[in-house]
């Protein structure tokens, strides 16, 4: 006799429903992956349990292109169907589509923090590493491009400052050069000394007479006219005695 048709309904066991859940799961990701195999499909299976885990499978191609993909298909014909492109369903339709793409975007977020990756097989996991190795390396040629840019900006304020260094040693120099010349002129030219002109000055005098010969210095005698003209005394200049 063959088996009778089972009735399909909730289990209301707790633990059994975890377990048919378990064993349900498992069966159907097997089934997902041998279509995919077999009939070179690409598969895209999303299992959320009572307790919002997530499970899910997809071919060798990402789990967010098949998405992608079939979002374009159903808005497409979505499309077609809606004649009002302002419509309420339209609008239900934007928003549902907006909402799938963010709940991937924070999936993958999380698991590019490294969260959430029980859900994920051992080729997901792999990919993922990729992904993130791909990351790191530009990550990493940013970082040497910066560091570059950083060096060679340094190398031309230092030139810059070198050069302003050997102009302004340069002036230095040449202003020795030119006081080393001025102090060797003034060493050969040296300028005439003043005090030579501030030398004190005898008192004048006119003495008319004079000694005779034969007669010595000490028996010198004047004539009979001497007029001695000493300073001070007369005021008057030679013309009062023509």
């Amino acid at each position: 006799m063959g088996r009778g048709k089972v009735q399909l309904k909730r289990i209301e066991n707790k633990i059994n429903r975890q377990v048919t859940f378990s064993k349900r799961r498992g069966g159907l990701l097997k089934k997902a992956h041998e279509i995919s195999v077999l009939c070179d499909a690409e598969v895209a299976l999303i299992v959320f349990s009572n307790k919002g885990k997530l499970f899910e499978y997809s071919t060798d191609s990402s789990m967010e292109e098949i998405l992608e993909r079939y979002e374009r298909y159903s808005y497409a014909e979505r499309q077609v169907i809606a004649n009002d492109p302002e419509s309420t369903g339209n609008w239900t339709l934007e928003y549902t589509k907006l909402k799938a793409r963010i709940d991937l975007l924070q999936r993958d977020h999380r698991h590019y923090m490294g969260e959430d990756l029980d859900s994920l097989t051992l080729k997901e996991i792999q990919n993922l590493e990729q992904q993130l190795d791909t990351a790191l390396k530009h990550i990493r040629s940013r970082k040497n491009q910066l560091i570059f840019e950083s060096i060679s900006d340094l190398q031309k304020k230092e030139k810059a400052i070198q050069e302003e260094n050997g102009k302004l040693t340069k002036k230095i120099k040449e202003r020795e050069k030119t006081m080393v010349q001025q102090a060797q002129w003034e060493k050969q030219n040296p300028s005439p000394n003043l005090s030579t002109f501030l030398m004190p000055q005898e008192n004048p005098f006119l003495n008319i007479g004079g000694t005779f010969q034969g007669e010595s210095s000490q028996g010198m005698t004047r004539n009979d006219l001497d007029l001695t003209l000493e300073p001070n005394h007369y005021p008057c200049n030679l013309r009062c005695f023509a």
